[in-house]
């Protein structure tokens, strides 16, 4: 992934609602949700700011729009998502591996220290 591409997802995910909605797609699986849908598990209204913010997701390139009779479902664009985790995560802990079994990173601390940061 290129920077650019990498600050526009960052930017789009930047806020709350939006931020929202891309985690409930994530969750929902590749079927993804209805735009309807969307809006109930938010507890608001189908109207142009929800319409604003799955735009500003899919411009980034993180969720899809699939039209289905009358309805819309967006999903969450998995291959961008993982890209941008891996564009995050590159070089992490100084090339070593982090596979601990939490699967959170712990780099070593400045050359010559040798303790993890926490």
């Amino acid at each position: 992934m290129e920077i650019d591409a990498a600050l526009k997802a960052l930017s789009a995910l930047s806020q709350e609602t939006r931020l929202l909605v891309f985690r409930m797609l994530v969750q929902a699986g590749p079927e993804g949700l209805s735009v309807g849908r969307i809006a109930e598990r938010l507890g608001t209204q189908a109207n142009g700011r929800l319409s604003f913010h799955l735009k500003e997701l899919a411009h980034a390139g993180l969720v899809t729009a699939t039209q289905s009779g009358r309805f819309i479902f967006y999903s969450a664009n998995y291959p961008v998502m993982n890209d941008l985790l891996a564009y995050l995560t590159e070089h992490c802990c100084a090339g070593q591996s982090c596979g601990g079994q939490d699967r959170s990173c712990h780099p070593a601390g400045p050359a010559g220290e040798g303790e993890p940061r926490v």
